[in-house]
């Protein structure tokens, strides 16, 4: 890829598990990607942010291969049943994963 085409940056936060097969996938597109490691959100897990260079027109296709690399599962969470007198935890269902997207224009690309 011409990195002077680079259009659009965007920005997917995936959680720590999908990371290697959404970078992998992305890359197989001839898209560059960059990783960085985040955290937070409402269960303050582990999550990969990734930064994806790319050229007008291929966000169909880049979020096309991040819905099928990055899976949503349930996770269970322990919380005390209200007004127990014992802490006897519960588990709550969660459902968490998949991805968040955000896409930027690109005014400037420069490699120095």
């Amino acid at each position: 890829m011409d990195t002077h085409s680079i259009k659009l940056l965007m920005l997917a936060v995936v959680q720590e598990q999908d990371r290697d097969t959404a970078t992998r996938a992305l890359e197989h597109l001839n898209l560059p990607v960059v990783y960085l490691f985040s955290s937070g959100g409402f269960l303050g897990r582990r999550n990969a942010t990734l930064l994806i260079g790319m050229r007008e027109g291929r966000e169909e296709e880049a979020i096309q291969t991040l819905e099928e690399s990055c899976r949503q599962r349930v996770e269970y969470l322990t919380l005390p049943l209200e007004g127990s007198p014992l802490p006897m935890p519960t588990p709550v269902p969660v459902t968490v994963g998949g991805a968040t997207v955000f896409t930027l224009p690109v005014e400037l690309f420069e490699e120095i």
